[in-house]
């Protein structure tokens, strides 16, 4: 932060040096009422004023709102050679990369970055989504489940590499937080206990805001004293991790590869040691998870190729063009345009380093045109974001791994009664794979409501995914809805 102007505490007018500063910059507009404002609030805007960092806010306007007019580069599909397909993968690679990816967990190579800045406003909630009981038997938050996954990995890989080993090397989890879920967000792990998990391997940090602008590029004042701001996207995990020093932590702790995911996905296997193994052996900066797109107009961003021979991006599905989207792949039956993006990343830390610097110094935002709130009522205007797979066009390689979404994504993002991603649909795709693994392992089940409706819950602390549960399930009857631990 700056330090006061020497010409504030003369209040009737606007400090001099600030004005000529924000004239260069053509935002001089935000003093427009300084006349009307009280000293205090005067002192307000002024700081508000101060702690913009003018010179990067105006680079990321300009060059947000002179890259919407650019043609981009056309469209292809992602070559099948870049892709893991479920129907391609064999057990032997299944197993070879489960062990190479807890062999790397045990050396400490591995890092989770969960990116956690948004509320549950949309499930009726203004508690930071991770925050959000889905409704499972055990009443377990989002946050907990994830907990409890990383808990169950540390466990695996201590054995993998010593039977009977008491040492146990601790997953370092950093959580990206938005000025609205950072103090709830430290508070909840604080009052639980970090789930089991050690408070010092958990760092949390805030992603940075940006002014809302104007159609123009001017910014829009929410109150006469205070520039109207918004996050900078789930991409602002980029210079965040910069500008907090956290890549060089992630150096010094000797990570390697950064596990990088959403936080409101209820089936997510962080950490995953067969994803981690895949990515070590293709030697790949960048890769993703990705599931199979349903039907041509799910609401789902797709990995596609930019230009022949260029890089991956995600194209969101309203700027998809519906004869792109319903094309078919004569040679496979599938969709040309099938691989959906769900937030499951894995990057090595050297391109964590290289993208964080391209994307500040490229300096392009999208765009999203938004009312927002202001001294004129509501304005239409923009809020500038970044979004995490904005990394993916600045990776030099990048791999592609098929999940099955019954197995690994059970979204939230709207509230129930909605007619996808609620809390009810996220919490019978758990119950149903769950119900899966036990009669797998040689368990019963006894329901009084129809089983397509109800299941029982197998909790991380005892399988991470289906694996160990012969001891605990087999010829044993549980009556569903329950949860199995130990």
């Amino acid at each position: 932060m700056r330090e006061p102007d020497s010409d504030l505490n003369e209040t009737s007018h606007p400090p001099q040096s600030l004005l000529e500063r924000l004239k260069d910059y053509g935002q001089e507009d935000a003093f427009a009422l300084w006349d009307e404002l009280s000293t205090e609030e005067r002192h307000h805007l002024v700081n508000d004023i101060q702690n913009l960092d003018l010179p990067r806010i105006d680079r990321i306007i300009r060059c947000s709102f002179r890259s919407q007019g650019l043609p981009a580069a056309a469209i292809e599909p992602v070559p099948e050679t870049n892709v893991s397909t479920v129907e391609k993968r064999t057990m032997e690679e299944r197993e070879r990369w489960w062990k190479m990816g807890l062999k790397a967990i045990s050396d400490g190579k591995l890092g989770v970055l969960l990116l956690s800045g948004g509320q549950g406003t949309r499930l009726g909630s203004s508690d930071p989504k991770g925050c959000f009981n889905i409704g499972l038997p055990s009443g377990k938050s989002l946050f907990q489940l994830q907990a409890e996954r990383i808990l169950c990995i540390q466990r695996l890989a201590a054995q993998s590499v010593n039977e009977g080993s008491a040492s146990v090397t601790p997953i370092h989890w950093y959580i990206m937080t938005s000025p609205f879920t950072d103090e709830p967000t430290r508070k909840f792990f604080e009052s639980h206990k970090y789930f089991g998990l050690e408070a010092e391997q958990v760092t949390f940090f805030q992603q940075g805001t940006i002014p809302c602008v104007s159609r123009d590029g001017r910014f829009i004042m929410e109150t006469p004293y205070r520039v109207a701001k918004s996050p900078d996207g789930n991409g602002g995990v980029y210079s965040a991790l910069k500008s907090s020093r956290l890549l060089e932590d992630m150096a010094t702790r000797g990570i390697k590869y950064l596990d990088c995911c959403g936080v409101d996905n209820a089936l997510i296997r962080v950490a995953d040691p067969t994803f981690v193994g895949y990515f070590i052996e293709t030697g790949v900066a960048a890769a993703a998870k990705v599931v199979r797109k349903a039907y041509p107009q799910e609401k789902v961003g797709v990995f596609v190729r930019r230009g022949k021979g260029g890089p991956f991006s995600v194209v969101e599905y309203s700027e998809l063009d519906q004869s792109l989207a319903s094309a078919i792949n004569q040679e496979t039956g599938r969709l040309r345009f099938c691989w959906s993006n769900v937030c499951l990343h894995m990057f090595t830390l050297e391109f964590l380093n290289q993208v964080a610097n391209g994307l500040e110094k490229d300096s392009i935002y999208h765009l999203a045109e938004k009312n927002i709130p202001s001294i004129h009522g509501h304005t239409v205007g923009y809020k500038l974001e970044q979004f995490i797979f904005d990394a993916f066009p600045y990776a030099p390689s990048t791999a592609l791994f098929e999940v099955l979404r019954e197995e690994e994504f059970a979204p939230v993002k709207n509230a129930n009664g909605s007619n996808f991603d609620t809390p009810d649909s996220a919490r019978l795709l758990v119950l149903r794979l769950h119900t899966r693994w036990v009669v797998a392992a040689g368990g019963f089940l006894t329901h009084s409501v129809p089983l397509y409706a109800t299941g029982v819950e197998v909790s991380p602390l005892c399988s991470y995914a289906g694996e160990n549960l012969e001891a605990i399930c087999r010829g044993r009857t549980f009556h569903a809805p329950c949860e199995i631990a130990f």
